[in-house]
């Protein structure tokens, strides 16, 4: 008996160390306690957006004393729906890359589904909604059969999107016919999403602040959550402050784009596919069978995960969004042509996802890499162009600006493995 009190006496003070040192966790709230945070995730490799960031700010500084116009309201508004087009096909790019996968032919189901717009609805004259689900059932069927060939037959994602690539732009020369253009109605509504309409400015504002009130309502509800199991948590301070200042930057934001033009619905768009891709990725079992499986295959195989399934979703989606990007590419331009979807439009849809974080390696990416990323590519381009230099320089610097950032994913990958995060 006095043995087992005395043990027992023993181990009582740990749960009080482990008390202790739970009221540490959570008096280190505040900015000083984000900012140990963010650097002890620094330092074991999880950067995070920190490049883009750091990158958006040396790219408009750098264009901003070359040329003032670059940081002038309307000339931010008519980046916003530049980048609306090319960064929804870069989404569907962010959930191949996270299976370790590639689509090369994103450039050219865009293209096609331009090109199905134009012959669907104007030359042919059945209604647009239809047009645009013909487009984007097309991309869905692309990509099963993407989809189809890795799971059935093994053929590399490589070869088959590059086969695709090329099956795809015959097609779309293919169904334009000898003229090669079709012009789109200026005065559709297709046409005025893409070029002219902008959000109310009260609209705006009001949306601005929806990402600071579902940070503050999710924040709370996990801080309960830890607590009610007594579970260390984040500090309320430290909550506080992140959606002060997530809501005072989108809040500053609005306010200039409404100096100009406004937010672009366009953009709106996108930002609301960013929303909803993020949160199937993150909150969602399909999500999270994603990264299992471009983390380890086999491993997510023997733990019961559907791999061809999610394999095939992959791919579908991203012909999809390719679809859907060139849709309103079409209405950008006012026009399908066989120049649609060519150029640089696989570089930067893929770069914007690499460049915005999301790992060549797979199991690592999120839906705001390709938000990012394709604001950083359309930032380099807008501003060369403002400064009426050759599109030669800017093929070289986005390309170095796509080295840097494998280069800071293999360091960042080496950093995690260090430290036991990968």
């Amino acid at each position: 008996m006095t043995t087992q009190m005395s043990s027992k006496s023993r181990s009582e003070p740990a749960p009080l160390a482990l008390d202790r040192s739970d009221e540490r966790v959570n008096h280190a709230d505040g900015l000083a306690g984000l900012l140990k945070t963010f650097i002890g995730r620094v330092r074991s490799g999880d950067l995070g957006m920190l490049p883009v960031a750091v990158g958006l700010i040396v790219i408009s500084t750098v264009f901003s004393i070359l040329n003032p116009i670059f940081l002038a309201p309307n000339n931010l508004v008519n980046l916003l729906f530049d980048c609306a087009t090319v960064g929804i096909i870069s989404l569907g790019i962010v959930c191949v890359l996270i299976l370790g996968e590639i689509d090369l032919s994103v450039g050219s189901m865009s293209g096609l589904a331009s090109a199905i717009i134009g012959v669907v609805w104007v030359n042919s004259g059945i209604p647009l909604p239809l047009a645009i689900g013909a487009a984007l059932v097309t991309g869905a069927a692309v990509g099963a059969l993407y989809a189809l060939l890795y799971n059935r037959l093994g053929m590399p994602s490589f070869v088959a999107t590059l086969a695709g690539l090329l099956a795809l732009l015959g097609l779309q020369l293919y169904i334009l016919g000898p003229t090669g253009s079709i012009n789109l109605p200026y005065a559709s509504p297709l046409v005025r999403f893409g070029q002219i309409l902008v959000m109310p400015r009260w609209l705006s504002h009001l949306l601005a602040l929806l990402p600071g009130a579902v940070l503050i309502v999710t924040g709370l509800a996990i801080r309960a959550r830890r607590q009610r199991v007594n579970l260390s948590s984040q500090p309320l301070s430290s909550l506080l402050v992140k959606v002060a200042v997530l809501t005072l930057i989108l809040q500053a934001a609005v306010y200039y784009l409404n100096l100009g033009r406004g937010v672009p619905w366009m953009f709106g768009l996108f930002v609301l596919l960013v929303i909803v891709l993020n949160y199937a990725l993150t909150r969602t079992k399909w999500g999270r069978s994603m990264f299992a499986v471009g983390g380890n295959r086999e491993a997510a195989r023997r733990s019961g995960i559907n791999v061809r399934r999610i394999y095939m979703s992959a791919f579908v989606l991203c012909s999809t969004l390719a679809a859907l990007g060139g849709t309103l590419s079409a209405a950008r331009l006012a026009s399908s042509s066989q120049q649609a979807g060519t150029g640089d439009v696989n570089l930067n849809a893929i770069a914007a996802a690499v460049i915005g974080g999301t790992s060549l390696f797979g199991g690592r990416g999120s839906a705001y890499s390709a938000l990012l990323g394709i604001i950083v590519i359309q930032a380099i381009s807008n501003g060369l162009t403002l400064l009426n230099l050759s599109s030669s320089l800017r093929y070289m610097i986005t390309g170095a600006v796509l080295a840097i950032a494998v280069i800071v994913d293999s360091l960042a990958r080496r950093s995690r493995v260090s430290h036991g995060r990968a």
